[in-house]
């Protein structure tokens, strides 16, 4: 299926819920529904998918299941009929109703969904060996937290026996999973959906209280976690379409995500919706249920390659790529090609700043995704994105040129004058225009629209006078990206901003520098009547919001970089381990550590990818979205890093990682700070969400 042809059977499927069910979730909770939904199911042909082997509608099939907490093994039915065409056509028929099970030593299977409508048990070997088809017998409900009841049912002796490979085990169990794992985080988006909307018109203390700090917080925070979601089912899919070789890692990485989020993104949601979402008379106890229970089931199908973090540490490769264009791979083959070049006698991270800038320049790839007429060749978003990716993941000391062409170059190109775009433009892709950023001040971090930094205007020249903090590589740049107030009294607050580029030789400017923890220099600049021309000002008088807005976006995309750091540090985790039991065994928690970690950088690397090529309010909110995940992230992975490996990861030089953990460790309170705190972003996406301010 392609996009719309998925986009349309999901349609046709929540259709037939809306019928069956009624337009309320709880009746997807009755045993009363199970006859007549399965029977809807196989004359829609839902059954059909396994036959098809069309993952993606299965997936949306799963999805729209959840979001009526419905119970149906349409995955189960979907793995039995990958294993023999014989099922296939009656699963299809609605003849052959089966569920995936473990028999236990009285040949009972516990934890059985629709069991009263249930025709046979298909027993899945643990590895290689013979998956047994056998009858329903008997079954008794067994009473708890699934609704409908989950049953324990009684077998008889095997009807069919087809032999399986390894291969074939694992991936029956692989899907099962991916699949509980999806109408999971389906009916947990649709309680974060049913709390936005109860968090913009219940009233309290005479206010929304989606304008609350803390839900506003927690509402972002659950949706960065849902987008997550979203995103590695996505990818598994198409891993799964293109028959990856790193398709089932693939899938284990959304499941493994999905078994943390989908948990976050319930209970978050659920004190949002607090008492009113409490009781059965609303769909959220019913959701509630639904993810629960299927995250509950999720282990019984363990596969026999292990966790997340039991494939990585066992295995040779790192995470699965993602699918790009044949012109993006061809790509990120030349780039490779060219760093490899310019790695010195000392291997993996020895790079000649100067010779590295100089090559990729030659090369034409600053500014390269800009129109011809600015001397770019109109790159494709995929490339820019290898070139990025790239770049951080090998540590080549190139990427301050980088951030001019994302930030400066973008916001001059739609901003600037003839003359700017004639005299800067070219500089950026030469790789000459080092800048800093003068944004912040003394009393303002994140509330840019508070600046004080003034700027007043006297002929054709401005006087600009005040002080920027936390200016990093302000010792190094030759230009200044400089935010001032040039009119005091501008309503809103964020109007009467006018934005300069400023040569930081001109006279009046004084700068003093300040180690940061993550070793980097962070200056203090004074501006004493600093007398600049008119021509250093880009975009209008008063108009400086827009152009600020315009190059954090490219700022957020950039330090979303910090997907592709971790990434390598991950690379340089498993270098270290493989062939060890550092991380002790299978079952261990340092091996859980990493499979959370890197179902985590996952999702982060998807979000960074969409941030990076989605356009217009896609691309607002992903970013946003990336910046969070990505800081905290880093935050946990830095602390992780010690806990795993000792504390040779808090050493530097010529150590596991060659310093970059304990670096890593100190840099990440930048990231959660840089370009706007977390707790900002997180207000942006609160609003994006359509939460009141």
């Amino acid at each position: 299926m392609d996009v719309d042809q998925v986009r349309d059977f999901e349609a046709s499927i929540a259709a037939v819920l809306r019928d069956v069910c009624g337009q309320d979730a709880p009746a997807g909770g009755s045993a009363a529904v199970e006859p007549r939904l399965w029977a809807a199911a196989v004359e829609g042909g839902w059954f059909d998918l396994g036959a098809g082997d069309e993952l993606a509608g299965l997936l949306a099939a799963m999805g729209q299941l959840g979001r009526y907490a419905a119970d149906l093994p349409l995955a189960d039915g979907y793995v039995a009929a990958r294993l023999d065409e014989k099922w296939a056509s009656r699963i299809g028929a609605g003849d052959l109703r089966v569920a995936v099970g473990q028999t236990s030593t009285d040949d009972t299977v516990p934890y059985v969904e629709c069991a009263g409508t249930l025709t046979h048990v298909l027993v899945l070997p643990e590895d290689a060996g013979p998956a047994r088809l056998r009858p329903v017998l008997a079954r008794v409900e067994t009473e708890g937290l699934a609704r409908p009841s989950w049953s324990t049912v009684t077998l008889g002796p095997d009807e069919e026996v087809v032999e399986l490979s390894a291969e074939q085990t694992e991936e029956a169990k692989v899907v099962l999973r991916l699949a509980l794992a999806a109408r999971a985080a389906a009916a947990a988006e649709l309680t974060h959906e049913l709390a936005v909307e109860h968090a913009k018109t219940r009233i309290q203390f005479g206010k929304p209280i989606g304008s609350f700090g803390a839900v506003q917080q927690r509402t972002a925070s659950v949706a960065i976690d849902v987008a997550g979601a979203r995103e590695l089912l996505q990818r598994a899919v198409l891993a799964h379409q293109h028959r990856a070789a790193d398709r089932l890692l693939s899938a284990e990485l959304a499941t493994a995500y999905i078994l943390q989020a989908a948990r976050r993104i319930q209970l978050g949601s659920h004190h949002t919706l607090a008492a009113i979402g409490y009781f059965e008379e609303h769909l959220g106890p019913w959701l509630f249920r639904r993810v629960h229970a299927d995250l509950f089931r999720i282990p019984l199908f363990a596969p026999a390659a292990g966790t997340v973090g039991d494939r990585l540490v066992e295995g040779e490769g790192g995470l699965p790529e993602f699918a790009l264009d044949a012109t993006a791979e061809a790509f990120r083959s030349e780039v490779r090609t060219v760093i490899d070049g310019l790695r010195g006698p000392g291997g993996r991270d020895d790079f000649d700043a100067d010779a590295a800038v100089a090559a990729f320049v030659d090369k034409g790839w600053y500014g390269f995704g800009w129109p011809e007429e600015y001397g770019g060749r109109r790159a494709s978003l995929s490339e820019q994105v290898v070139l990025h990716d790239e770049m951080a993941y090998s540590r080549v000391p190139a990427k301050w040129q980088l951030s001019s062409v994302m930030l400066i170059g973008a916001a001059i190109m739609r901003f600037g004058t003839e003359e700017q775009k004639a005299h800067y433009l070219p500089m950026i892709r030469r790789g000459e225009l080092r800048h800093c950023l003068g944004y912040s001040e003394p009393d303002v971090g994140s509330d840019l629209a508070s600046l004080k930094t003034k700027a007043v205007r006297e002929g054709d020249e401005w006087v600009i006078n005040g002080q920027k903090v936390w200016t990093t590589r302000a010792q190094m740049a030759d230009y200044v990206w400089l935010a001032t107030r040039t009119d005091p009294d501008a309503q809103p607050r964020h109007a009467g901003i006018t934005m300069f580029l400023v040569p930081l030789d001109t006279p009046g400017i004084t700068i003093h520098p300040m180690t940061s923890l993550g070793s980097e220099i962070s200056c203090t600049v004074f501006y004493d009547d600093v007398r600049v021309p008119d021509s250093c000002r880009v975009g209008e008088v008063n108009g400086g919001w827009g152009v600020i807005t315009t190059a954090l976006a490219g700022e957020r995309v950039v330090m979303g970089g910090i997907a592709s750091q971790l990434q390598r540090q991950l690379d340089d985790l498993l270098d270290h381990v493989r062939g060890t039991d550092l991380l002790g065994p299978r079952g261990s928690a340092a091996r859980a550590t990493l499979t959370s970690l890197v179902a985590r950088l996952q999702a982060l690397r998807a979000l960074v990818a969409t941030a990076i090529s989605a356009q217009s309010d896609a691309a607002k909110l992903a970013a946003p979205m990336a910046g969070v995940l990505g800081g905290e992230l880093a935050e946990d992975w830095g602390e992780a890093m010690p806990d795993l490996l000792g504390p040779i990861a808090a050493l530097a030089g010529d150590v596991p990682g060659g310093g970059d953990f304990e670096t890593g460790l100190r840099m990440s309170v930048m990231y959660v700070v840089g370009g706007g705190t977390n707790d900002i972003q997180r207000g942006m996406i609160a609003r994006a969400l359509g939460l009141p301010r």
